[in-house]
């Protein structure tokens, strides 16, 4: 069509990408050390900048580990897939029968939350539990057990209807881990050593770190740059978060899901990318939403409808790192971004380069305010937005001194205050603003953005 520019389907250049992750590290502060890695039919590549730890001199490289986070929920679904072939498991059995007979899990409606559920995030389980108050909110997993999950099931009980909507549950994708271990009789960490990362030959990919490990794991920052200590999940929430690993295991496994790589779990790779992806509730029931708010929910990936297609991807963050691996499935493409600040979600950098996209600068460093705490707390909620506005929800949590704010499709990212009520994105060129009541508590919140202009979401 006239005015029409024709796509120039090619991966950027190594160059390229070394370019735009200096200029982020280097110029804007926006990383302290940033590996890429990307796939396709020709070859891999692994194009890294920045350092292990800021001050420190080593550089960061494709056999450097990160905390790869919520990633880790792709190996858990895939657990799930390799272990229905085997006739282990069924995808719609009840949870119930793979916990001890003490634990009651929670049903509406006359219906069970099934290990399917879990996995696909419409079990109606929240994202955190009730019960869930760490000790050390750096490490917040660390004292979390089986038996608090055990208690929080026992006594939840559901505000939705199982399978009606999608809602991210950390907790549910970490029971799922769980349940799928008690199943072989073994922990979570050794099912996946023994079912995944074994058979694939990714030697560096693991909880628990051998002193090699050690050695080659990325010091974690927090969004101002500052080391932070590494986070311990424990068997009861190791399935939603728990791994370690580096680009190039990584770029190993993914690999293995295109096909380059011959494995005995591609029948379960298959079958987890063949499951039906969902689209998000709110864009099901408003077909006229852009085609680029979508998000779909599959067997562990999700994917976003882009303008220039599908990405099937996940992203992961923890207290010092912010993570992506993901597949443009029609070109046969796979990248891996893994950075050690919790800064830039690295969504950022992975989507562009799935899509042929230019790869988008650094925005801008703007100075932030402090906000008392008590005045933060109040700003803590989920807010939805009317139908086909924008994505369906964003939700702000508090994050040690400040809040980060997890926009559905997007990801999560920090914000920070210009004023006690107008908050900024240090990752986009993008604000937004708290509407408060008499109490100061919020009820609504304003986002704007050069892309989308003004939106309103009302507190749920």
């Amino acid at each position: 069509m006239p005015g029409m520019t024709e796509v120039a389907w090619e991966l950027p250049t190594d160059a390229a990408i070394k370019d735009n992750l200096a200029h982020r590290i280097d110029r804007q502060r926006d990383g302290v050390g940033i590996v890429v890695g990307v796939i396709d039919r020709d070859g891999r590549r692994v194009v890294a900048h920045g350092r292990y730890k800021r001050g420190s001199r080593r550089q960061v490289d494709g056999d450097t580990l990160f905390e790869i986070g919520s990633n880790t929920k792709v190996f858990t679904s895939l657990l799930l897939s390799e272990m229905a072939r085997r006739g282990e498991v069924k995808l719609d059995d009840p949870v119930a029968k793979h916990l001890p007979d003490s634990v009651t899990m929670p049903e509406r409606g006359g219906r069970s939350i099934t290990l399917v559920d879990l996995a696909t995030h419409t079990s109606g389980l929240p994202r955190m539990p009730s019960n869930f108050a760490p000790k050390d909110r750096r490490n917040p997993y660390a004292d979390y057990t089986v038996e608090q999950l055990y208690a929080f099931l026992s006594g939840h009980a559901l505000t939705r209807d199982i399978g009606a909507q999608y809602d991210y549950s950390n907790v549910g994708v970490g029971l799922l881990g769980h349940a799928l271990a008690l199943r072989c009789g073994t922990t979570y960490e050794d099912l996946v050593r023994d079912r995944i990362t074994a058979p694939l030959g990714m030697r560096d990919t693991a909880i628990t770190l051998s002193p090699d490990l050690k050695k080659r794991l990325a010091h974690g920052h927090d969004e101002d740059g500052r080391p932070v200590p590494n986070w311990d999940l424990r068997e009861a929430t190791a399935g939603a978060g728990a791994l370690r690993s580096t680009a190039n295991d990584l770029l190993t496994f993914l690999a293995a899901v295109l096909g380059y790589q011959d494995s005995s779990l591609k029948p379960a790779m298959a079958a987890q990318l063949a499951f039906p992806m969902r689209v998000a509730e709110e864009a099901e029931r408003h077909p006229q939403q852009r085609q680029e708010d979508r998000t779909s929910i599959g067997l562990g990936w999700h994917a976003i409808q882009t303008e220039r297609g599908q990405v099937v991807m996940h992203g992961g963050g923890t207290g010092g790192y912010l993570t992506f691996m993901g597949l443009n499935l029609a070109r046969g493409w796979g990248a891996v971004v893994l950075t050690n600040m919790f800064r830039t979600p690295a969504a950022v950098v992975g989507v562009p380069i799935l899509t042929a996209a230019p790869l988008p600068p650094a925005p801008k460093w703007r100075r932030a305010l402090t906000i008392d705490p008590s005045v933060l707390d109040r700003y803590v909620g989920r807010y939805r937005y009317p139908p086909g506005i924008g994505p369906g929800w964003i939700e702000i949590a508090r994050w040690e001194g400040g809040l980060t704010a997890n926009v559905e499709g997007i990801g999560e990212a920090p914000i920070y205050a210009s004023t006690p009520t107008e908050f900024f994105w240090r990752v986009a060129d993008a604000e937004l603003w708290f509407e408060t009541d008499t109490d100061g508590r919020a009820v609504a919140l304003v986002t704007r953005s050069p892309a989308r202009g003004e939106n309103r979401a009302e507190r749920e």
